[in-house]
């Protein structure tokens, strides 16, 4: 695919916070405060600029953090400053030693957080494939992206929850709308998705690790099924349909996990793709409806390592976070950090 001409980054690198346990998850209140979590068990957040990360919340038993799980996707409610609600998603470890996930409502009162509600559990984990990300949309549903836990077959069977990304009410409920009745699936046949974003005409993307390369970014639909393991890239079986991806990697790994499409500032209307195997931040232009992919740009090639979880505050600045604790990098100095990224004057 065509690359961008300009190699001139126009934003002014800085270091938010360093010396992290693999962050995973990042999200900004309405007050400009900002939380992430931990893979470790930590819920931190950061009130001003430059003040160290303080903890808020550490998850124990039953609570785990084993191979690719432990605590992952974390997102604030809308109205976080009224309500001051924290949704997470976390891997545990159930009574017959089965490992699961689950997500998870907090409150936040006095500078500490308290777990309020469990709000979906027995997600099906393992040491790999948890997905983990979860995000609120535009129509105040919760999303949570879930992986195959290994068990390939799950991402095909309609009544897992594994291999699935599901859609529920902030309070736990199923919505009346979602495509399978009394079902939180909203979309199946998933490997490993671990981003999720909108862009400003409501379309959802997703990006899902693949096999051996083949990594996707996929426009999720209701009720789509997204093939795997029945199907990658651009196959399509006879016997089924299956939502082709917007792009995929070709032989080349990414391991995508965090998303974020780019409302303002410099890089306005692109979709961000944080990179771990990539190591690299993936800028992708659309067209004007936001059904294809006219250009892809990274940045940061080998500079942080791998990165995690990419989001924009409301005054356009980004931010990014590395992954390089996470068993599978090669730490440096100061890591796991997370940067900012500051739109030049």
């Amino acid at each position: 695919m065509k690359k961008s001409n300009s190699n001139a980054l126009p934003y002014e690198i800085q270091v938010a916070a360093y010396n992290l346990s693999v962050p995973w998850a990042l999200d900004i209140s309405d007050e400009g405060t900002l939380y992430f979590t931990e893979r470790s068990g930590n819920i931190k957040r950061i009130e001003e600029e430059n003040s160290e990360p303080q903890t808020i919340f550490l998850f124990t038993e039953p609570f785990i953090a084993t191979g690719e799980g432990g605590l992952m996707g974390l997102a604030l409610d809308p109205e976080f400053s009224q309500n001051h609600y924290i949704y997470v998603m976390h891997t545990y470890m159930e009574d017959d030693n089965q490992i699961s996930n689950r997500v998870v409502r907090l409150i936040v009162q006095d500078g500490e957080a308290f777990i309020d509600k469990i709000l979906i559990d027995k997600i099906p984990g393992g040491q790999i494939h948890n997905g983990g990300r979860i995000k609120i949309g535009p129509d105040q549903k919760l999303y949570i992206t879930t992986g195959d836990a290994g068990d390939s077959v799950l991402a095909q069977d309609i009544n897992s929850l594994a291999g699935k990304i599901l859609r529920i009410e902030l309070d736990g409920g199923i919505p009346e709308d979602n495509p399978f009745e009394a079902s939180p699936v909203y979309s199946w046949g998933h490997r490993n998705p671990q981003g999720l974003a909108w862009n400003t005409n409501n379309i959802l993307y997703a990006s899902e690790h693949g096999p051996m390369g083949h990594d996707e970014i996929n426009i999720i639909v209701p009720g789509g099924n997204y093939g795997w393991p029945l199907a990658q890239r651009y196959e399509e079986p006879s016997d089924m349909v299956v939502q082709r991806p917007l792009i995929h990697s070709g032989v080349d790994t990414w391991a995508p996990s965090g998303i974020a499409f780019i409302e303002d500032g410099p890089w306005q209307n692109e979709l961000l793709v944080t990179n771990l195997r990539g190591n690299q931040l993936l800028a992708m232009s659309l067209n004007e409806d936001g059904t294809q992919i006219t250009d892809n740009q990274p940045w940061f090639q080998n500079t942080f390592g791998r990165l995690r979880d990419v989001i924009q505050d409301t005054d356009g600045t980004i931010y990014f976070s590395t992954s390089n604790l996470d068993g599978r990098g090669n730490p440096g100095a100061g890591d796991d950090r997370i940067i900012r990224l500051r739109p030049m004057a």
